[in-house]
């Protein structure tokens, strides 16, 4: 059976930049940044987008583009057994895994639309709002309720196949998040004090560079583009013969950074507006922020459109990495992909509600939460420190050190005309550069680093 791929490059662009730019562009950048001193850890974090993001990126792509099928598939059709379907494999589970608590943070961001809609944060103390979120975060049925729509709302999407869902749906969504981003951007500038916080996010102060910060820097441009999740791999495999693997990673990589960095230019101009800590951490979004929208003139208008912002990177993700799941589930086991949409869905229902079950503080203990830690935050754990830097450091070594280069430098540099030097370079990142970083932050994550 013929395989179905994207029917135009700003289709396939459109759905792996929504791939990539998700809610660590819009939500975690910005706090990193804060965190790490601003300007210069965007310097940084420049830096490890070009020496560990592109690398990583053109090399999932290909795995895809030249396996044509699922993670699991593709390693099979290429080494021609199953000695690298780990890769694969590593892929499926932390795709799964991710969604188990995506899907609820998505759900969230769904919740704040609709509180912003109906005015909840207008002329509310911090200290009410911290309380509000706390109170819907353990109610008994919200969380459910959003996360069920969210996955419903990915479900709906995927039901329509490649082309006519993941394709048409991204050529809408990705051009609707740059619009809010940029109508952010400019509405930010007329802040009372913004200057201050641009003076923050562009203060290249390079006393403040140091170990911690180029970790957390390689660290989020990883995690930022969605590698080792299988999601680019899976795109890969829809991408049309010919297409260049190369320019189309670097324009990839590229869009998910300028928005990841447009984030700030929204975030830190309202955080000094009104004195905000701008390194508040994780609660920077739903909590400092709304602080800051009910205490802003036109902060109704800026709440909605931000929140909607959320809502839609976080769409864009889940749309790919729920693909993951249903392409895998339908190749491997032979399925019809309907079917396995709804398998996928109703399972992963099941594990989202768990997740959000297992932040609510229960008289008597929580049944979901292990030596202290929430199931949420185990399935945090598990892939941010585990499954996706070592998918992604597995990807590179067998690309750089067990594919024959030969091979590789066909596809690339003849089939789909990547340059000569532009190769060279490549694989020489490829083979040294980029393992060894990703292999920093991995030992990192795990504490031993």
């Amino acid at each position: 059976m013929k395989r179905s791929t994207f029917s135009s490059k700003f289709g396939m662009l459109a759905a792996a930049v929504g791939s990539a730019v998700g809610l660590g562009n819009i939500w975690k950048f910005p706090y990193l940044a804060g965190e790490n001193g601003g300007g210069a850890f965007i310097i940084v974090y420049l830096l490890c987008v070009l020496f560990l993001g592109v690398p990583a990126l053109l090399s999932e792509l290909s795995l895809g583009y030249i396996g044509r099928s699922n993670g699991i598939g593709a390693m099979r059709n290429i080494t021609g057994n199953n000695r690298w379907s780990i890769i694969g494999i590593l892929g499926f589970l932390g795709s799964f895994i991710i969604l188990g608590f995506y899907f609820v943070v998505a759900g969230w961001s769904l919740e704040f639309v609709y509180q912003s809609v109906m005015g909840s944060f207008i002329g509310q103390s911090g200290e009410v709002i911290t309380q509000n979120f706390d109170t819907f975060r353990f109610d008994t049925w919200r969380p459910y309720l959003w996360t069920v729509v969210f996955i419903v709302l990915t479900a709906v999407v995927l039901y329509a196949g490649v082309e006519k869902g993941i394709e048409k749906w991204s050529k809408v969504l990705m051009p609707m998040l740059f619009v809010i981003v940029a109508y952010l951007c400019v509405y930010a500038i007329f802040l009372p004090n913004s200057g201050e916080g641009y003076k923050f996010y562009f203060d290249f102060d390079f006393s403040k560079i140091n170990a911690d910060v180029v970790i957390a820097a390689l660290g989020q441009a990883f995690f930022s583009l969605s590698l080792g999740m299988g999601a680019m791999m899976i795109y890969g495999s829809y991408i049309e013969k010919g297409t260049n693997l190369a320019k189309t990673s670097i324009q990839i990589a590229s869009l998910d950074t300028l928005v990841a960095v447009l984030a700030g230019l929204v975030v830190f101009p309202a955080v000094f507006s009104f004195g905000i800590d701008p390194a508040a951490g994780p609660q920077l979004v739903f909590i400092t922020l709304p602080t800051v929208f009910a205490q802003m003139t036109g902060g109704y208008i800026f709440s909605i459109f931000f929140f909607l912002l959320l809502a839609v990177a976080a769409l864009t993700s889940t749309i790919s990495i729920l693909e993951v799941q249903i392409a895998t589930v339908a190749e491997e086991f032979k399925m019809n992909r309907k079917l396995s949409l709804v398998l996928v869905s109703v399972i992963m229902l099941v594990v989202c509600c768990m997740c959000s079950y297992s932040l609510i503080p229960v008289e008597g203990g929580n049944e979901l939460v292990f030596f202290g830690v929430s199931l949420f935050d185990i399935c945090d754990i598990i892939t941010s420190y585990i499954i996706l830097p070592l998918g992604g450091l597995l990807i590179m070594l067998f690309l750089g050190w067990f594919y024959k280069k030969e091979d590789l430098h066909y596809v690339l540099v003849v089939e789909t005309k990547c340059s000569e030097g532009l190769f060279k370079v490549y694989y020489f990142f490829l083979r040294f550069i980029a393992p060894l970083l990703l292999l920093a932050v991995f030992l990192q994550q795990l504490g031993l680093f």
